[in-house]
C-alpha cells in the first residue's frame, strides 16, 4: 500500500516503474447478501467465486429487437460524426462504441433504472450505486476488433481515481454470442488478484486506449499465470442475455471475422461509498463520459 500525494492510501498501486506483481485483493467481491435483492444464494456464493454470473432471457425478444434499433439508430445519427464520446475502429473507421449513452437514448435510460438490472447490481455492491459509465458496443460481421486482456479496475483506478473494485459491470447481448463471433472470455477467480501494470500514463491516454488498449495492460507472463491457476469461460447465448461481472476479473475478446455481428449494452455501477477521487496514476480525470462524476444514487 502506499500514498498519493494527496495522503490517500492507494491499495492497488500500478503503472509502475520496475517489475509490476500479483496483489492480493483486499476487498470483497460481493458485499449484498440473498436477502438484498433477487440472486438467490447459490448464484451470490457463485458469482463470489467465480466474480461474475449470467442471467439468461433478462430481456425479452420483443426488447432485444427495439434496443437494436436504438444502436442502429445512433450509429447512423449524422449529429454524433463529430461528437467525442463515438468511438470508431482504428482501421475500419466503423462505429466500435458509443459512451454516455444513457443520455442520448431514453429507453437505454429508462433500462439503467430497470429493477431487473439495478436490484441486482445494488445487491452485488451491497450499498446504492451511481453511473460510472455507460456505452454500447458494436461488433460488426468481418470488421469487428476484439480487446485484449485486461481489468476494468486498473484503468478506472488508474485514470478515474476509482479508490477499490467496489463496481460491477452489466453487459447485456442485443445479438446471439456464439464461441466464434469474438464472445467475452473471463478467467473466473480471477478478480481476487490485482494485476500492476508497468508503465506511465500517457496524457489523455484515453483517445488511443478507446480504440486499442497498450497502457494498462498485463503483462503476458502474468496473463499465461492467470489463466493456468483460473483457466477461461466464454459468454456465449442468446440475445437478452445478460452478464454481471466483477471490476477487476481478467477478460478480453477475438476479433470478429465471422458474418454475424455481436453487439451489447455495456453498464457499470460503482458504489455511491466508492466515490472517484483524483488519478492514482494519471496526470488528469478522463472526461465525464468515460468516468461519470455525478454520485447521486440511481432510483427506479
Amino acid at each position: 500500500m502506499t500514498l498519493m500525494d494527496t495522503g490517500v492510501a492507494d491499495a492497488y498501486p500500478t503503472r509502475i516503474p520496475g517489475n509490476p506483481e500479483l496483489l492480493d485483493r483486499t476487498d470483497p467481491t460481493v458485499w449484498g447478501a440473498a436477502s438484498d435483492g433477487p440472486i438467490d444464494a447459490a448464484t451470490l456464493a457463485s458469482h463470489d467465486a467465480k466474480g461474475y454470473s449470467i442471467v439468461e432471457g433478462l430481456l425479452s425478444p420483443a426488447e432485444v429487437q427495439a434496443y437494436w434499433q436504438e444502436l442502429v439508430r445512433l450509429s447512423a445519427d449524422p449529429a454524433l460524426n463529430a461528437d467525442e464520446r463515438v468511438i470508431r475502429e482504428k482501421q475500419s473507421r466503423g462505429v466500435r462504441s458509443i459512451f454516455d449513452v444513457h443520455r442520448l437514448s431514453e429507453i437505454i435510460d429508462e433500462l439503467v433504472r430497470d429493477p431487473r438490472v439495478l436490484d441486482r447490481a445494488r445487491q452485488i455492491l451491497g450499498s446504492d450505486v451511481y453511473l460510472h459509465q455507460t456505452r454500447v458496443n458494436y461488433m460488426p460481421g468481418f470488421k469487428g476488433a476484439g480487446f485484449y486482456w485486461h481489468s476494468d479496475f486498473e484503468t478506472w483506478h488508474a485514470e478515474d481515481g476509482m479508490p477499490s473494485p467496489r463496481a460491477v459491470s452489466c453487459s447485456i447481448a442485443l445479438t446471439d454470442n456464439y464461441p466464434f463471433n469474438g464472445g467475452l472470455m473471463v478467467m473466473p477467480g480471477s478478480q481476487r488478484t490485482f494485476i500492476q501494470c508497468a508503465g506511465e500514463t500517457p496524457e489523455d491516454n484515453y483517445k488511443n486506449s478507446l480504440k486499442e488498449q497498450k497502457t494498462g495492460v498485463p503483462s503476458e507472463d502474468h496473463v499465461t499465470a492467470m489463466a493456468a491457476e483460473h483457466g477461461i469461460d466464454q459468454f456465449t447465448g442468446q440475445a437478452g442475455s445478460a452478464l454481471f461481472f466483477d471490476s477487476n476479473i481478467l477478460h478480453g475478446s477475438g476479433n470478429n471475422i465471422t458474418p454475424y455481428p455481436r453487439s451489447n449494452i455495456f453498464l457499470v455501477f460503482n458504489s455511491v461509498e466508492n466515490a472517484l477521487l483524483q488519478p492514482f496514476a494519471a496526470g488528469k480525470p478522463r472526461p465525464d463520459f468515460i468516468a461519470g462524476r455525478d454520485f447521486t444514487p440511481l432510483r427506479r
